[in-house]
């Protein structure tokens, strides 16, 4: 059988259209045991032609769509069929298991890592993109991804480190470190889909050290709890009155920033005075009761239409994200009108003043949702400890109230 032509294609179209029987037309003598063939199909406004790698495989016969014409010229399609399917074809390999021999690029492996993690409810999958963007055009969107050396990825995080952007630095070389371990174990996952294999043989960015770890040790003391929290009920500059509720929030509860700041009143219980997420940083559920003093200011609050509690002032489709409640205070803290903490100081706060009102730190680290290490609380233990919280966020919530009694306001002053 000759070579199929543009003009056999055309002339087919038109008896498709006319008849309204299908036809098939192979392209070569189809030697060995596969060919690519164009299907024509008559629908009831138009003919369908779809570009497929046929095999014969025990006499059974085997089709894979790959294009469609006219999108796909015939010349596209055939070097996408030698490309894909020749090799696999000769070798016996099924069609079902070919597809785009081509190496992924980094773009490719930075955008199937995000939306994989998208995909499992990550919420740092945005803050994720942010990082690899900076990054991406220096390594080459469109290089193989498995051409990238060492040196590459640390001549792409210098610049960063180099302005003084050291947490940053380290948080793009951890994205990246990330990504290609993502798509090393992606090449064997069998619940991977993904069409594009990216041929990795070794992590660029394994080797390259990371930042220095050092522990925080700021918490607020009584008196500094209760200077900021009453700053934040009546502050003396304009401030977008969501943002100083999350933090209070923060302040009572002991949470992770993030989640306050997405809350959604689909995870408040306003019956049961019960903030329940289905998923968290540690990928597990957590619920907690709130103290009197959260659930009251929870329960002032009106979403917006969104639904959300602390919506941005610039979009308020979304939640405050929790960059914008750290600038946010570190602006305060500049003018010197609160004490000097971060977000996560709070949440040491929290840790450290709920164990001086007498909370054990087995139920701390339950509230606050810390990953129990020992084989019991990890394989054994499913009780959701519901009573003990509410006992203990009593004992909290008038410690509390002890804290930011006025008396103790005139005596701080």
């Amino acid at each position: 059988m000759p070579s199929l032509t543009d003009g056999a294609i055309r002339r087919a179209l038109k008896e498709v259209q006319l008849t309204q029987k299908p036809i098939t037309l192979a392209d070569g003598e189809g030697r060995g045991v596969g060919r690519m063939i164009l299907v024509l199909k008559p629908m009831p406004t138009r003919v369908t032609a779809d570009w497929m790698a046929q095999q014969w495989q025990d006499k059974k016969r085997t089709r894979k769509k790959f294009g469609v014409y006219p999108a796909m010229s015939l010349a596209q399609a055939r070097d996408i069929y030698e490309r894909d399917y020749v090799d696999g074809i000769q070798k016996g390999q099924s069609i079902k298991v070919l597809g785009d021999s081509r190496a992924g690029t980094v773009g490719d492996l930075f955008d199937g890592y995000v939306a994989h993690l998208q995909a499992s409810n990550k919420p740092s999958w945005e803050q994720t993109k942010k990082g690899l963007d900076r990054v991406v055009s220096k390594l080459g969107r469109h290089r193989p991804a498995r051409d990238i050396e060492p040196q590459e990825v640390v001549a792409a995080i210098r610049p960063i480190y180099a302005r003084g952007a050291r947490s940053m630095a380290d948080h793009v070389r951890g994205y990246i470190r990330s990504a290609f371990s993502w798509g090393l174990k992606s090449e064997n996952d069998y619940r991977n889909s993904a069409p594009r294999r990216f041929g990795l043989i070794q992590n660029p960015a394994a080797g390259i050290p990371t930042e220095p770890y050092v522990p925080g040790n700021r918490w607020l003391d009584e008196d500094e709890f209760l200077r900021l929290y009453r700053w934040l009920e009546c502050p003396d500059t304009p401030v977008h009155p969501p943002y100083t509720r999350a933090v209070r929030v923060l302040m009572l509860t002991g949470q992770r920033v993030e989640e306050i700041a997405r809350l959604h009143v689909d995870q408040w219980d306003a019956k049961e005075r019960i903030l329940d997420w289905s998923t968290t940083k540690n990928s597990k559920p957590h619920a907690i009761p709130v103290p009197d003093l959260a659930a009251e200011l929870l329960e002032s609050i009106k979403p917006n239409a969104y639904g959300w509690f602390f919506p941005s002032a610039m979009d308020p489709t979304r939640p405050v994200s929790h960059q914008t409640l750290y600038s946010f205070m570190w602006r305060q803290r500049e003018r010197k009108v609160i004490p000097v903490v971060t977000n996560r100081d709070l949440r040491r706060t929290w840790k450290t003043l709920a164990g001086k009102a007498g909370l054990s730190k087995e139920i701390r680290d339950r509230i606050q949702n810390h990953t129990l290490q020992d084989v019991s609380s990890k394989a054994y233990d499913r009780w959701n400890y519901m009573p003990e919280k509410r006992a203990a966020m009593k004992q909290w919530n008038g410690f509390v109230r002890t804290v930011l009694n006025p008396k103790r306001l005139k005596s701080a002053a």
